[in-house]
């Protein structure tokens, strides 16, 4: 099957322009400038005047909770929602129950991905205590990179052993692998949460969330992550940066915009600390709580800077449902992560309008450079031979986010009542249209990811 969409504004490789994107069956046949000629027959023609069509969002970092969490969400509900924010890969973490920790909990989880996911998918294997030997076993070709839960865990991944922690960036290090920390230091947490119950009682007011998992535990726990990788060489990347002060940490990436090498040491930003401060706790209460903390405005405003600078590489969601239940209380009881995988590319085209970074930067940050950084193959870019994962927006008169169209399993999000200028109108896999206009397909599965190493 052939298909072109036409008349739309091309996004892709720091460039926008007007052209057309013809598509043979799951591949890109060719992406033709407006002044070229577009001929041959078709068999659907997709106008997409007025719109912006650019690549399909890699969202790097999703908890979807299977297996074990299913009661928060699935694959199927959650690669849903991910569909219809435009998102076409996703790469889940290992905090499930059972962990991805071993290689038959990897294998099962690649079954569920085959018959539950809508879109791409690919599953990060989990770092323990003692497994770092087992990482010669798996095939990197199919798995995104380790993920370490380095001084804190949401799901009993806990590594604090030193020795254990120098073994897992060498192993990283000799197999060539990208590790992803997430860097928040129990000591500190553990101290700073007995100090606040004995001063608030048992359960502290949501406002001091930043204050027990503050900077400080987190610049411990990242300060440590880059002094081990430097030392043996490790492709780092220290998942959801959330202060200022971390941000001197990582190296300004020069090529952050262009497709120079990446440095050894990138870090990520998710949507919840570029969109939201200490401020909001005030009428968002727990939804908003998350690992690590959100925290001030001046950490929210460096983390903006940081995604146009290069000290940021990839923005990812960190999407982490749970029961609504879950997400009442304070610092000790509320449930800590939230949904967002539906709407974080509408979120960021929100920070475009303001003139915090450009459509085209954003573009490198959400679609160019995860594929970059994890060697993804044929994917994240609009080129010729790579797979038709595409995704289109458009500008429009302002919507407000309510219930009603939450595809999550959990039925929330912190963003509700928020209004938007811009919408998904089709997302596209593996050049099948799975989503359109408020429209699912919902026979369609995705594909396992491949890795070029």
């Amino acid at each position: 099957m052939r298909t072109i969409i036409e008349n739309g504004t091309i996004v892709n490789e720091g460039k926008s322009f007007k052209g057309s994107i013809i598509i043979d069956n799951d591949h890109i046949e060719s992406v033709i400038a407006e002044d070229e000629s577009s001929r041959g027959t078709y068999d659907q023609h997709i106008d997409a005047s007025g719109c912006v069509v650019m690549p399909g969002v890699i969202d790097e970092h999703v908890h979807f909770r299977e297996p074990g969490l299913t009661q928060k969400a699935d694959i199927e509900s959650e690669s849903k929602a991910a569909a219809w924010g435009g998102v076409t890969t996703f790469f889940d973490m290992p905090n499930t129950k059972p962990a991805t920790t071993t290689i038959a909990a990897w294998e099962d989880k690649m079954r569920r991905g085959r018959d539950e996911s809508h879109v791409n998918y690919a599953f990060f294997f989990g770092a323990t205590n003692d497994n770092a030997n087992s990482f010669d076993s798996l095939d990197f070709r199919r798995i995104p990179g380790i993920k370490l839960f380095m001084g804190a865990s949401t799901g009993n991944m806990l590594v604090d052993r030193t020795q254990a922690l120098d073994d897992i960036f060498r192993k990283c290090a000799t197999l060539n692998i990208p590790l992803m920390t997430h860097c928040e230091d129990t000591n500190i947490i553990n101290k700073n949460m007995a100090e606040a119950k004995a001063e608030y009682g048992e359960d502290p007011d949501i406002i001091h969330h930043p204050e027990i998992r503050s900077e400080e535990a987190c610049m411990a726990s990242s300060s440590l992550a880059v002094k081990l990788a430097k030392a043996h060489g490790t492709r780092l990347h220290i998942a959801h940066i959330s202060t200022a002060k971390e941000l001197g940490l990582l190296p300004e990436n020069k090529n952050a915009f262009n497709l120079g090498p990446m440095p050894m040491i990138t870090g990520e930003a998710v949507l919840a600390h570029l969109l939201f401060s200490n401020q909001d706790y005030i009428t968002k209460k727990a939804l908003i709580k998350c690992n690590p903390a959100v925290k001030t405005i001046g950490d929210r405003e460096a983390l903006r800077k940081g995604i146009i600078n290069g000290r940021i590489t990839c923005i990812g969601t960190d999407h982490a449902p749970h029961e609504p239940s879950a997400k009442t209380g304070g610092c000790a009881k509320a449930a800590s992560g939230m949904p967002m995988a539906q709407f974080s590319l509408v979120s960021m085209l929100s920070l475009v309008d303001k003139g915090v970074i450009t459509i085209e930067q954003m573009t490198w940050l959400m679609c160019h450079n995860p594929a970059r950084l994890f060697s993804v193959s044929q994917r994240g870019f609009l080129r010729q031979g790579y797979k038709a994962d595409i995704t289109i927006v458009r500008k429009e008169n302002p919507w407000t986010l309510n219930k009603d169209i939450i595809q999550s399993k959990c039925g929330w999000s912190p963003l509700e009542g928020t209004s938007f200028d811009w919408r998904v109108v089709k997302t596209i896999c593996n050049g099948h249209t799975v989503y359109d206009n408020g429209k699912m397909d919902e026979n369609y599965r995705g594909e396992a990811v491949t890795f070029d190493r």
